[in-house]
């Protein structure tokens, strides 16, 4: 029996503390040092006497201490110290025992400071009923009655497969009807349906024996533990004594079974079948360190038995190394595993009794750990999927942590800002700013430029002069400053940006988004010399940099087609002072063309736009001599 005793050791407090915290560390002064040094686990308890975390431990007094002998970094660590009042031991035998009993005593308690795990929903396992006569069928509420269960399946599809191989193989009654030996024997029941179609041998009535019924039961429980090659070979046997004794109908249906069960050996046989009875084990962590995804496979016979994923919410920033050896000791009392072997892709942080240890590097153990790998990256993805659903906003946080992570930054970009120039040849200049905010477009702060002070082709000048123009701006306004600045452009534009921000004292992170040949997002650029960023396509990442780009692109191009139509339609009409483009638009309408209101009469003119707009037009046109021909459709109404 283990050892339970109570002992307390001594938290470390504030230099602020209460008369009765300094009272608590008297108490817990004298207890500390009397830890016994040998496997256990402790219990920490707070003032109303729950259990707020459970440990184990290698040696009790050496790693109680540990949280009170030195000064732990703000978090979940140093609060979980600052509420110890009192702390319950249990000394065992090994430290297996101790993983174990420490698992057990998570899951009743639930303590606010450990991993929990996360189950949302009850798998379905399939049960073997503790009646006379067995049935078969799948559940998902377990019943301490006796009966066996194999399960959970995570994979549902896997375990209708393999009810549909027990249906096809051996004939099971569905019905649920008293099948004792007294009421089969009083007559009580009378055979159904699924007797008449050979899916049900008639046990209700006598006509399957019990010891008949039993010895399928046994080889059904031997498939549900991934032993299939013993009834194969039975199977097989079977079928070679009624062929010699000329039964073949009889030989063929032993053939169909045998062909069944060989079917389903080689669809779930990934490995060599010499791998037999090994536990496979992965784990991967959320990208913000807060979850860890554990995978479970058990190998019978070369063959996937057993497979489940499972969550574990951490704490106290648990390691890799204590978080599997919690997974171990769960996933190895669930499915009562008793297999000496388990394949790891890290030593874990526990040694149990008879067990080794493997980290393969190559071969078929290998490549079930690369199997467990892939099923727990699956599991993680699927998940995050399912929590952007639920919230949007934690999606685009961790883009922006990864963006941080790739260029280098000091905090991740909240606010992004993108510049892009348009011309024609010099003609009609313009640039565009478009800005995202945790990771959306925010269209108010769009910004929208001239160029003024540059002539011709110059994209360089023509950026440094919008940088310019835009953050002066900002500095004077108070208004916020980018945490991340992207160009349209390769280095050139990038080393254009710097310059201006030198000058201006600015220190923002700079970045360049440049395109292939086919004008589509390429690579993404950073530093100083410019540092090429792969992005794969089709990730987060890659999707939101396109975006950016095509927005700025679509924001300068369409500035400047406006301004560029807007030029080509001028009017002669646009100089005359007093005419606007209601007047324009009746005058072209009712003339034609400018030529033809310029030789228009004073009357036919006022009868159009009224006398003053008449008279005005008639004093342009004697001080403009040259006559513009414009139409009704050369000015763009």
């Amino acid at each position: 029996m283990p050892d339970e005793r109570r002992s307390f050791p001594l938290p470390l407090r504030s230099k602020h503390s209460t008369m009765e915290e300094l009272k608590t560390n008297e108490y817990l002064r004298g207890i500390v040092l009397n830890l016994p040094e040998s496997p256990g686990i402790y219990q920490y308890l707070n003032n109303e006497g729950t259990i707020i975390y459970v440990g184990k431990a290698k040696n009790l007094k050496r790693r109680v201490s540990s949280y009170f002998n030195r000064e732990h970094e703000p978090g979940k660590t140093r609060v979980l110290v600052s509420k110890i009042a009192d702390i319950r031991y249990i000394v065992v035998n090994t430290e297996e025992d101790a993983l174990l009993l420490e698992n057990n005593l998570i899951k009743k308690y639930k303590p606010r400071y450990n991993v929990q795990l996360k189950d949302d929903k009850t798998y379905p396992s399939i049960c073997v009923c503790n009646e006379y006569f067995p049935r078969v069928f799948r559940t998902r509420k377990i019943v301490r009655d006796g009966s066996t269960y194999y399960g959970p399946y995570s994979h549902i599809p896997a375990m209708y497969a393999l009810l549909d191989l027990i249906k096809h193989l051996f004939p099971l009654r569905t019905c649920s009807h008293s099948l004792s030996p007294e009421n089969i024997r009083a007559g009580k029941y009378k055979v159904c349906l699924e007797y008449h179609i050979k899916n049900c041998a008639g046990p209700c009535v006598g006509k399957q024996t019990h010891e008949e019924y039993m010895q399928n039961i046994a080889r059904i429980k031997e498939i549900l533990k991934g032993n299939t090659k013993d009834t194969t070979q039975m199977l097989y046997r079977q079928m070679q004594e009624l062929a010699a004794e000329l039964r073949f109908e009889e030989a063929q249906k032993v053939k169909e079974k045998y062909q069944l069960i060989e079917s389903y050996r080689a669809k779930s046989e990934v490995v060599s079948s010499m791998l037999h009875n090994i536990d496979v084990f992965s784990i991967e962590e959320d990208n913000e360190g807060h979850s860890a995804y554990i995978n479970y496979l058990h190998i019978t016979n070369g063959a996937i038995n057993q497979a489940f994923t499972f969550e574990y919410k951490k704490r106290l920033n648990e390691s890799k190394e204590e978080l599997l050896a919690l997974g171990i000791a769960e996933m190895r009392e669930r499915y009562k595993s008793r297999s000496c072997e388990i394949i790891v892709p890290f030593e874990p942080d526990v040694e149990l009794s008879g067990v080794t240890f493997t980290v393969p590097q190559r071969g078929d153990k290998k490549k079930l750990l690369n199997l467990s790998l892939l099923n727990v990256k699956q599991y993680k993805a699927d998940r995050l999927k399912q929590s952007d659903k639920l919230n949007p906003g934690q999606r685009a946080m961790r883009l922006l942590k990864e963006i941080q992570e790739m260029l280098h930054l000091d905090k991740p970009p909240i606010r992004i800002e993108c510049f892009d120039n348009s011309n024609t040849q010099g003609s009609d200049p313009v640039a565009g700013c478009v800005v995202f905010v945790k990771g959306k477009p925010s269209k108010k702060d769009y910004r929208k430029y001239n160029i003024k002070t540059v002539e011709g082709p110059d994209d360089y000048a023509s950026m440094q002069e919008v940088v310019r123009r835009r953050y002066q701006r900002a500095m004077e306004e108070g208004s916020p400053l980018p945490d991340l600045i992207i160009t349209d452009g390769g280095k050139g534009q990038m080393g254009s940006v710097k310059e201006v921000l030198d000058e201006l004292h600015l220190h923002i992170p700079i970045a360049g988004l440049a395109k292939d040949g086919h004008h589509r997002t390429s690579e993404l650029l950073c530093g100083f010399p410019p540092q090429t960023i792969g992005m794969k396509q089709g990730t987060p990442l890659f999707l939101l940099m396109t975006r950016i780009q095509d927005e700025v692109h679509r924001y300068a191009i369409s500035f400047h087609r406006d301004k560029r139509s807007k030029r080509q339609i001028a009017s002669e009409l646009d100089e005359v002072k007093g005419i606007g483009q209601k007047s324009k638009a009746a005058l072209l309408k009712a003339f034609k063309s400018v030529k033809r209101i310029r030789e228009a009469s004073t009357d036919e003119l006022a009868a159009v736009v009224g006398t003053a707009k008449a008279q005005a037009l008639k004093t342009h046109f004697a001080q403009q001599p040259d006559i513009q021909e414009e139409t009704t459709e050369s000015a763009g109404l």
